[in-house]
């Protein structure tokens, strides 16, 4: 099981990769955890909003867990973290539960979506998880769930014996310079753009999708922090940036999936309604990119 004092470094929600006619692609899937791993991430995500986890059914939910779990298993141990949000608490925790029982080593969850809870039914929410018997790690993306958490609300879910961490997702820095100070629990970036400034005001690490791709230049910016490196993880970081803002230059996980492709780490870009690939414009404004300019 994860813990609250191993909770750290470059962790990657990976793509679900789609053949031509919208199903699972495994074999990607695999080959892409492995090269992933192999690069030395420091986690993984599966059935992340990246993963575009609300357009999976039940039977690809089990079906991408065991296979995330054997591909890890084939290559370095890490930990594999599930994403087990859905629009009700007792799916939830329903969903939480099965992936304990596929293998995870804890759960990514976010404020259900579509209701627009209060902040106490928030904080009861995250209460009735622990009847999972999964490490919890809240995730606060205000602008996919549709609700903004207080601080005050943050707090006390972080003070919850399952919950083990933070996924700070609002794309403020103020936000995450007061959550990462205040907590005694690791907090994560979730704004890619924002890692390093995220590393300079305490974050122990970052849920990177940018880092599906370039993953050594993203762990190596986190390392040469850990090192007392700091320019040099600036400079490095700051050569990863024009990737970074490609990637969410529209909605994705689109352009991820097509840079993904355009290198050959997945076989097709395919997404599933509503989600559509990326404009063939943006894609030929950005050849140096898919032709991998600064790495291979």
């Amino acid at each position: 099981m994860l813990t609250e004092d191993t909770l750290r470094g470059v962790m990657v929600p990976v793509v679900t990769p789609f053949d031509r006619s919208g199903e699972l692609d495994i074999r990607s899937f695999e080959e892409l955890i492995r090269r992933l791993v192999s690069k030395g991430i420091h986690g993984l995500i599966v059935n992340g909003t990246i993963g575009e986890s609300p357009v999976l059914e039940s039977r690809e939910f089990e079906i991408l867990i065991a296979a995330a779990r054997q591909a890890i298993a084939a290559t370095r141990a890490i930990p594999l973290i599930v994403g087990t949000g859905a629009s009700s608490t007792s799916a939830t925790v329903r969903r939480t539960e099965q992936a304990k029982s596929l293998g995870a080593d804890a759960a990514l969850v976010a404020a259900p979506d579509f209701h627009f809870p209060s902040q106490q039914a928030v904080i009861r929410h995250f209460e009735a998880l622990a009847e999972a018997d999964l490490p919890i790690i809240l995730c606060d993306p205000p602008h996919r769930a549709g609700v903004s958490l207080d601080l005050e609300t943050v707090q006390v879910i972080m003070g919850m014996e399952h919950v083990i961490g933070l996924k700070e997702g609002t794309g403020s820095i103020r936000r995450m310079f007061r959550v990462a100070r205040s907590m005694s629990k690791p907090v994560l970036c979730g704004e890619d753009e924002l890692f390093f400034a995220s590393l300079c005001c305490g974050a122990k690490g970052g849920i990177l999708a940018s880092a599906n791709l370039d993953s050594e230049q993203f762990v190596q910016v986190y390392e040469l922090f850990r090192a007392g490196k700091i320019d040099d993880s600036n400079q490095l970081f700051r050569q990863l940036l024009p990737l970074v803002q490609f990637l969410f230059s529209e909605p994705t996980p689109a352009p991820l999936k097509w840079l993904l492709t355009q290198r050959g780490y997945i076989r097709s870009e395919r997404l599933r309604l509503p989600m559509t690939a990326i404009n063939c414009e943006a894609g030929r404004k950005h050849t140096r990119l898919f032709q991998g300019s600064m790495w291979k």
